[in-house]
């Protein structure tokens, strides 16, 4: 396995987000966030505004654990999956 959490995105591994970090980072014009807090945080949109200005198409909480972690991977991969079959 690789040193991406993601098949599709390089993202890092769980290990990056318990050290309190927060990511963020797109493919094409699809970009997204993973905010660190007593929850992960995972957000999408279009363009290349920051989170702050965009507008938030998408936003889902996963628990602070590794599962939760592979839950928000394989989330934001089908909203990327459904974004770009409409694109």
């Amino acid at each position: 396995m690789g040193t991406s959490a993601s098949e599709i995105f390089d993202i890092p591994r769980f290990y990056y987000f318990k050290s309190g970090n927060n990511y963020s980072g797109s493919k094409g014009n699809f970009t997204y966030k993973i905010e660190n807090g007593e929850q992960l945080k995972c957000l999408t949109w279009q363009g290349r505004l920051c989170s702050a200005k965009a507008e938030i198409e998408n936003e889902q909480e996963f628990e602070f654990t590794e599962q939760g972690f592979e839950e928000l991977i394989k989330w934001l991969e089908e909203k990327y999956k459904i974004w770009s079959d409409k694109s």
